[in-house]
């Protein structure tokens, strides 16, 4: 039985298939890389920005689109698929620039959906209402906007060179939130100056926003960012592997159930880890946290007033890995979430 709502689960209830988030680099920068706010960026960000970088070397989306995607259907077997705007500030620049990749993504085969990495502070009306747009078409059944916030203390913020602060993102949540579009959060553990207490108030404080999906991080250190330069003098030391499993079983308990866990920990790309050694081993540390969750006997949401019945929501599972005899009361749990999630009750049950 799953003690969190896994991504991977979501879309086997959303879609009644595997998913694949695709990544996607469309060419964007971002105000605190091209001289806007800064030119080094967030302390940790490696310049080349995340994602394959195979925007860098001049793929276009429909090329990067049929690598993945051919790729993926080889090793997952049949699949359906979602853009992932990964790369940068992806609602960053002209206006026009944005219109023109959703168009291009539009056309993509076997598209379910789209996913949009970009900044709080890069969101406006104009943005959001082209992407709402974007997702009342059909291919589009599944659109999330997913903002970088790392921390909801400015001090942090500041201290970290973010070039912006907590207001920004709690207006952008709202601004999505009121065009009907899903929210995705971005958060770190381990920041320069903050503690587990720091580190909680920003889950208890994005839990009490309309966010529908939350990414943990552990910060490293990647090559040739200002992070790295601060490591190597000595001046910054990453969590180690024990506490980042201790500091995520904390948070998971705090956060509202039907919010949907899309990441643990961090994936480093490779070459740019230099510290510490852990955070390469992303399966590790999932089962870790997995049995650390099952060791305390917690699960999300239990340390919330309505906790449920004791136990973790059975729909945080497929009901095929359940035992028979909960079937039946799966089925119930299943339907009463349901609407909450915009699951399809219209077609079999998962």
């Amino acid at each position: 039985m799953n003690r969190y709502h896994q991504l991977s689960v979501y879309f086997r209830h959303r879609f009644r298939q595997r998913v694949q988030k695709v990544p996607l680099d469309a060419g964007f920068t971002c105000p605190n890389r091209d001289g806007s706010l800064s030119t080094r960026g967030c302390i940790f960000c490696n310049p080349r920005g995340s994602g394959s970088g195979m925007g860098l070397k001049g793929a276009s989306l429909s090329d990067q689109w049929a690598f993945w995607r051919e790729r993926y259907s080889r090793s997952l077997g049949p699949a359906t698929f979602i853009a992932y705007l990964q790369s940068f500030s992806n609602t960053y620049g002209p206006l026009e620039k944005l219109e023109q990749t959703l168009t291009e993504i539009e056309a993509l085969p076997d598209l379910a959906g789209l996913s949009i990495g970009t900044r709080p502070d890069c969101i406006d009306n104009e943005r959001l209402d082209l992407i709402a747009r974007t997702a009342a078409k059909p291919a589009m059944r599944e659109v999330w906007l997913e903002l970088g916030l790392q921390s909801a203390l400015d001090r942090t913020l500041a201290r970290i060179n973010r070039g912006h602060d907590f207001a920004s993102f709690e207006r952008a949540v709202h601004l999505a939130h009121k065009r009907g579009l899903k929210v995705c959060a971005h958060v770190i553990a381990g920041l320069p100056g903050e503690s587990l207490d720091d580190f909680l108030y920003t889950i208890d404080t994005v839990n009490a926003l309309p966010v529908q999906g939350i990414k943990f991080h552990s910060l490293y250190v990647a090559e040739d960012t200002p992070l790295a330069e601060e490591w190597q003098r000595g001046e910054y030391t990453p969590l180690n592997e024990a506490i980042y499993i201790d500091t995520v079983a904390e948070a998971i308990p705090r956060l509202r159930p039907e919010i949907v866990i899309q990441r643990l920990t961090g994936d480093p790309a490779e070459g740019e880890l230099l510290a510490p050694v852990w955070p390469s081993t992303k399966t590790v540390i999932i089962s870790a946290i997995a049995a650390e969750l099952q060791k305390r006997d917690t699960w999300q949401g239990k340390a919330l007033k309505d906790s449920g019945k004791g136990r973790p929501p059975l729909w945080f599972s497929l009901r095929r890995n359940l035992p028979a005899a909960l079937h039946a009361e799966w089925e119930q749990e299943f339907r009463a979430i349901a609407p909450q999630l915009h699951f399809d009750l219209t077609e079999p049950l998962p």
